[in-house]
C-alpha cells in the first residue's frame, strides 16, 4: 500500500521563490570584482533569476545543454545557480584554478555551450578558446560600463542580456532527478571526472545541511561563503541560505585576512565557510593588527585537516566556535561534521579538543563505514582503519558519460580515503590512499609529479610527498635519487625542467636528494615509510617563518 500524498517535484527553482516571497528584504550583499560593495535582497535577486531564463532561452539555449561559469562568489553567479538549472538546463561550475589541459578537457567534456565569466577570467579563457569548439558565446558577468575589450567570440554583456526581459517567467516543472549541475573532480590522476548533481539531490543535501544538528542555518542567520562557488558546490550554501532565507554575504575575490575581517564586521557574519589556508591568512591579519571578529559564532572548515593550534586560536583567542566538516564533490560535498555534544561540552577543553581534530559525525542521510582490504566491515573503536566507504541520495552512482558504476559490488563508494570511526560516531581520516597532496583545498597528484621529474635527464627515481606548510597547509616535497651521486640535479634546473609541465602551482617547494627510495613488497614506492622519514622535514618558508 502506498501513501496518499501530493507527489510534488523538489526543484531548485522552488528555492529562490521561497526565499522571494517570505523574506523578500533580505539583504544579499557582494563585494564585486571591481571592488565595490553591491547590496540587494532575495525579491530582486529571484527576479534577474527568471530574466536570466529567458534570456538563456532567447539565445537558444535548451532543456538538458550544459552551460558553464568561471566565477568568483557574486549575486550575478548566485543568479546563474538560479537562473540556468531552475529553465532545464545544467550549470557547470568550472574551476579556474585548474591546469589549462584539465580545462580544455573538462569544457569539452561537458560541452559547454556558453560560459558565463567574471572579468577576471578573460585572458585565461582567450588563451584557451581555440580548443573549445562547442562553446558558441561568451557572457561576461559585468555591466556595460566595465566591458572590457576582448578577442573572445561572440562576447556578450551579463547586464544588457537581462535587460532586454521582463522577469515574468514560469519555472518549469521538472522531473526531480533532472540533473541540475555538474562538478568535475580534481583528486585524481588522470583526466578529471564528472559528477551530475539532480534537483532532487540538491535539495536533500540543502535541508540536510541546515539542520540544527549540521549549519543550524535560519532566517537570522548571516552567512559568508568564503570556499568558492566554482568548488564543490561552494558546500550547498548557495542553496541553503535561499531554503532558510538567511542574510548573505559574497566576498568575490576579496579572500585576504583583512578583506574577510571587514566584511564579517560591516554585515555582523555569524557563520562563515573556507578551507584551512583562508584561515590562517585572517588569524595573521588579526594577530598583526589587533582587530576582533565582533560578530562571528563559527567557522566552517573543511577540504584539508584542520590544525589543532588553528582550533584552540579561533576558541580561545577569538571566541569563535570550530567545526570541522568533511566531504568531497562525490557527495554534494558534505558527508560530516564535527560539532560536540553535551556530553563532550563537560569535558577539559584539551579531551574536547582531542575530538575536533577529528571529521565528526556523517549528518542524516549519509551512511559511513570502515572495511579491510577484504571488504569485510571494521569495528567503530577508534583504532581499527580501514578504506572509508559512504552511501546515500546525494552521493554519487556514476560518472558523467561512464556507462561503469562509481559503486562497490555491494552499492557503497569507496571514498579513496583511510580513516577510523570512534563509538561515538566520530570519523577521522588518517590517510589518503591516492597520496593526493592538499595545497590551500586544492588537489595536487603526487603520482603526476613524480612521473614529470622523472622525465628528467640527471633523476633516476623520484617521489612526491606533502609536508606541512604554515600558509598552504601542505606542499609538495620532491625526493630524488640522481643519476650521478656526484653531480646531482640543481633545484632550480629541475623547477624550470617541471615549469611547462605541471600547473605553477603544483611546483615543489624543495627538493631532497637521498641515496634510495624505499618500495613496498610489491615494488611500489613506500609512502608511508618516506612520510615517517620526513615527518620533521622543515620546509624553507616554515624555517624561516
Amino acid at each position: 500500500m502506498f501513501g496518499q500524498m501530493q507527489d510534488s517535484p523538489l526543484l531548485v527553482s522552488q528555492l529562490i521563490e521561497h526565499a522571494a516571497t517570505l523574506y523578500p528584504e533580505q539583504v544579499i550583499a557582494t563585494k564585486t570584482v571591481e571592488g565595490h560593495w553591491h547590496e540587494y535582497n532575495y525579491k530582486e535577486a529571484a527576479l534577474r533569476s527568471r530574466k536570466l531564463a529567458q534570456a538563456l532561452l532567447r539565445i537558444g539555449v535548451k532543456d538538458g545543454d550544459v552551460i558553464a561559469t568561471m566565477a568568483w562568489n557574486t549575486y550575478r553567479h548566485f543568479e546563474c545557480w538560479y537562473g540556468i538549472s531552475g529553465m532545464g538546463a545544467i550549470l557547470h561550475t568550472v574551476n579556474p584554478r585548474l591546469f589549462p589541459e584539465q580545462l580544455d578537457y573538462i569544457i569539452n567534456h561537458a560541452q559547454d555551450q556558453y560560459i558565463f565569466i567574471d572579468t577576471t577570467f578573460v585572458p585565461l579563457l582567450e588563451k584557451l578558446q581555440a580548443q573549445l569548439p562547442h562553446v558558441k558565446g561568451y557572457i561576461l558577468m559585468t555591466d556595460s560600463a566595465h566591458m572590457p575589450d576582448t578577442s573572445l567570440k561572440n562576447a556578450l554583456c551579463y547586464e544588457t542580456l537581462i535587460e532586454q526581459e521582463s522577469g515574468d517567467f514560469t519555472w518549469p516543472v521538472l522531473d526531480e532527478r533532472q540533473a541540475t549541475s555538474i562538478c568535475y573532480t580534481s583528486g585524481t590522476t588522470g583526466n578529471p571526472k564528472g559528477v551530475l548533481y539532480s534537483h532532487r539531490s540538491s535539495i536533500l543535501h540543502s535541508w540536510a545541511i541546515t539542520a540544527k544538528s549540521v549549519g543550524n542555518i535560519d532566517h537570522e542567520t548571516c552567512i559568508l561563503p568564503i570556499v568558492p562557488m566554482f568548488h564543490a558546490n561552494a558546500w550547498g550554501l548557495v542553496y541553503a541560505s535561499a531554503m532558510t532565507g538567511a542574510k548573505v554575504v559574497l566576498p568575490g575575490p576579496h579572500l585576504d585576512g583583512k578583506s574577510v575581517c571587514q566584511m564579517v564586521n560591516k554585515y555582523e557574519v555569524d557563520l562563515t565557510a573556507a578551507v584551512p589556508t583562508v584561515w590562517t591568512m585572517l588569524l595573521q591579519y588579526l594577530e598583526a593588527s589587533g582587530e576582533t571578529l565582533e560578530s562571528l559564532n563559527s567557522v566552517l572548515i573543511g577540504g584539508s585537516a584542520v590544525p589543532r593550534s588553528m582550533i584552540e586560536k579561533f576558541e580561545t583567542v577569538y571566541g569563535v566556535e570550530v567545526w570541522q566538516a568533511w566531504g568531497m564533490t562525490e557527495m554534494s560535498p558534505l558527508g560530516s561534521l564535527n560539532r560536540l555534544s553535551k556530553q563532550d561540552k563537560k569535558l577539559d577543553y584539551q579531551q574536547q579538543l582531542d575530538i575536533k581534530v577529528k571529521q565528526g559525525r556523517p549528518c542524516f542521510g549519509v551512511q559511513m563505514k570502515i572495511v579491510d582490504d577484504n571488504n569485510t566491515t571494521l569495528a567503530n573503536d577508534g583504532s581499527a582503519f580501514g578504506r572509508l566507504m559512504v552511501k546515500g541520495p546525494w552521493v554519487v552512482a556514476s560518472y558523467f558519460k561512464s556507462d561503469k558504476s562509481a559503486l562497490e559490488d555491494d552499492g557503497w563508494f569507496d571514498t579513496g580515503d583511510v580513516a577510523t570511526i570512534d563509538a561515538s560516531g566520530n570519523m577521522q581520516i588518517t590517510d589518503r590512499s591516492k597520496d593526493v597532496i592538499k595545497s590551500g583545498g586544492e588537489w595536487i597528484s603526487s603520482i603526476d609529479l613524480e612521473n614529470a621529474a622523472m622525465g628528467h635527464p640527471d633523476i633516476q627515481e623520484a617521489a612526491v610527498i606533502g609536508v606541512a606548510h604554515p600558509k598552504w597547509e601542505e606542499r609538495p616535497l620532491l625526493i630524488v635519487v640522481p643519476k650521478d651521486a656526484t653531480n646531482p640535479p640543481n633545484m632550480e634546473h629541475v623547477l624550470h625542467f617541471l615549469s611547462d609541465k605541471v600547473a605553477k602551482w603544483w611546483l615543489p617547494d624543495d627538493m631532497a636528494i637521498v641515496t634510495d627510495i624505499p618500495h613496498t613488497a610489491t615494488g611500489k614506492i613506500n609512502k608511508l615509510g618516506l612520510r615517517h622519514q620526513f615527518k620533521d622535514y622543515k620546509l624553507p618558508i616554515t624555517q624561516n617563518a
